[in-house]
């Protein structure tokens, strides 16, 4: 075949049909849900171990690899947002796309918030290796990407919050799944935040403010996205909060 006429039929084999292209949105909505249930459940024993005076450098580790689920399911999420189909209806011929950019859409600004949160947060959990930070090191290397992470995960919330409700600032909407599992995700960020604070080191010692209330904010925040990625394992991947505003 000439190579001028197979270009064309290139294009329109990227195209999927509908029973396809729901197949792969319930897909990517399993597999999101997997990795923030998987992500906060190894936090939680992060925490858990932190607590009991487990070894920095194993606590450390846990959270690493907690971090890379919360990576992955955060740009599923984005592929979630950017495939998903207008007012639930399914577009014969749409092609998948592995990307856009959608600034004016809620829904795609929350999850791209998301998932640059969690890379903010890969900084921070990646910086915790490093041994013997003055506190100025510290709280320049960790906690101030754990402060913007956890910005970062309360704005995304609110905004997913706002995209269900349909205004900003009212975003009460607890008739629909997808917006308690975003309420459940919002608490466990402000456990984080809380927690984050607390490991603030102040410059005149060598000690956070709080070991305990990090430790356990961030038990207590990363069982909440848990529950909320064990929640999402049963929403409707073309329910409510997965339609094209």
């Amino acid at each position: 075949m000439p190579a001028s006429e197979s270009a064309p039929t290139q294009r329109l084999s990227s195209r999927l049909s509908s029973p396809e292209l729901a197949r792969r949105l319930r897909l990517a909505n399993a597999v999101a849900a997997t990795a923030f249930l998987v992500g906060g459940s190894l936090f939680a024993i992060g925490a858990a171990l932190a607590q009991a005076g487990v070894s920095t450098t194993a606590c450390a580790t846990v959270y690493l690899a907690g971090g890379v689920f919360f990576s992955t399911g955060g740009y599923i999420s984005v592929l979630q947002v950017v495939n998903e189909p207008s007012g639930g209806n399914l577009e014969e011929g749409k092609a998948w796309r592995w990307g856009s950019r959608e600034p004016q859409r809620l829904q795609w600004l929350s999850a791209a918030i998301l998932f640059a949160g969690t890379l903010v947060f890969a900084i921070n959990l990646v910086d915790s290796f490093i041994a013997e930070l003055s506190p100025a090191a510290f709280d320049r290397l960790v906690w101030s990407p754990d402060m913007v992470g956890c910005a970062l995960f309360l704005i995304s919330g609110h905004l997913a919050m706002a995209g269900i409700a349909g205004r900003f600032w009212r975003v009460w909407h607890c008739r629909d799944l997808g917006w308690w599992i975003i309420a459940v995700n919002q608490l466990g960020s402000i456990l984080f935040l809380v927690s984050a604070v607390a490991t603030f080191v102040r410059p005149s010692s060598v000690d956070s403010l709080s070991t305990g209330i990090a430790n356990w904010g961030t038990l207590t925040g990363a069982l909440c996205f848990a529950a909320a990625g064990l929640m999402q394992e049963f929403e409707h991947p073309l329910g409510p909060r997965r339609r094209r505003d």
